[in-house]
């Protein structure tokens, strides 16, 4: 999943003021049907901090969230003193529930589980500590200036007090990005490759398989996924550039998949050499992860490298479907040749909150 069929944050919106404003200080606006940090702004901020946090029993979840909102309008708005004066530029806050959180906001006569409801299952090539597992709260800050999200993301804490406690958090970093398709770009990956090229990126797509339309209580929020993953470096760069290839289902320099064609084209997945050999290998990792193959809708990205605790990604995936991420990794568990080199050390899924405004508290469909 880090870079077949799946997104990097090149997705489209709606466009960008014209002129000479450089997008690092475009405001992005918090509110609207859909919580920013997603499929806003255009393209993904270079810098990416995650904090996730428990919340302490007995907490009024509702009041929680609604302070957040209003602290997310402050800070984006630049109004919030506890940004010591700092322009918030094109900062975004996304913020999302645990599976603990939703399961204590469903009706007790409800007969299904609500989306965001079930925890992530365990998978191989795992080596997370009991503390980077799960969590209630997630706090996806992103933006072009990176002093600001360690300053909003503390004034976030302290609004929430000693009602939330930080579980862990991971900071990241996206490069220059590489244009994909009309407006659409996305960054290369610690390996040299482009991070995903594939995803929701039209409406009727971001209908179909990004933003919940049911139940009322989370229609026009989503579902992320957030795994933070170690990977081997040296041993992937000591592999002859065809070998790397072949690991991804894609050409290095351009993005194009191994079958032919531009980076934007479809892979051809029955092509074969005249020998009899698949153009793109059978276990490569286009192939294996590919939503056709898998048989699952499209995960929007927003995926960021990180060098801290060790090169690797921060994967961030949206979806409207948990099974679209836990089917897409349980096939490729069986036979994906990048998943070894890979290794992830933390894991988590929330369910991202619908937009909310000054009217709509964030949150006020689903907690009280």
């Amino acid at each position: 999943m880090l870079a077949a069929g799946l997104t990097a944050g090149c997705e489209p919106g709606p466009a960008q003021p014209d002129g000479d404003i450089p997008a690092a200080f475009t405001p992005v606006s918090p509110t609207g049907p859909h919580q920013a940090g997603i499929t806003l702004p255009r393209e993904a901020q270079p810098n990416l901090l995650v904090v996730v946090a428990d919340i302490a029993d007995g907490v009024a979840v509702g009041p929680l969230l609604a302070e957040l909102g209003e602290a997310v309008r402050a800070l984006t708005a630049g109004t919030d003193a506890r940004l010591l004066g700092l322009p918030p530029g094109d900062l975004t806050v996304t913020i999302g529930v645990g599976p603990r959180l939703v399961r204590m906001a469903e009706p007790p006569s409800s007969d299904t589980a609500l989306p965001g409801a079930v925890d992530l299952p365990q998978f191989s090539h795992e080596q997370i500590a009991p503390q980077a597992r799960g969590g209630d709260l997630l706090m996806q800050l992103c933006a072009g200036d990176a002093v600001v999200l360690s300053i909003a993301a503390a004034a976030l804490l302290d609004q929430a007090g000693d009602r939330a406690r930080e579980r862990w958090r991971q900071s990241g970093r996206r490069g220059a990005t590489t244009p994909v398709d009309q407006g659409l770009t996305a960054p290369r990956n610690v390996f040299g490759f482009i991070d995903g090229i594939v995803g929701p990126h039209t409406t009727d797509q971001q209908r179909r398989d990004l933003w919940l339309t049911g139940p009322a209580p989370v229609a026009g929020g989503t579902i992320a996924v957030l795994r933070r993953m170690e990977l081997d470096l040296p041993r992937f760069a000591a592999l002859p550039v065809a070998a790397q290839e072949a690991v991804f289902g894609r050409q290095r320099d351009t993005g194009a998949p191994l079958s032919g064609g531009t980076i934007s084209a479809d892979p051809d997945l029955g092509a074969k050499t005249p020998d009899g050999r698949y153009l793109i290998p059978a276990d490569a990792h286009l192939r294996r992860a590919h939503s056709s193959v898998v048989g699952v809708g499209l995960m929007l990205r927003r995926s960021y490298s990180i060098d801290e605790p060790a090169p690797g990604l921060m994967f961030i995936s949206f979806q409207n479907d948990i099974r679209t991420f836990t089917n897409t990794l349980t096939r490729m568990e069986n036979g994906d040749a990048l998943l070894p080199f890979t290794t992830t050390t933390a894991s988590a899924s929330f369910l991202i909150l619908p937009g909310f405004d000054r009217d709509r508290p964030l949150g006020a469909t689903l907690f009280r």
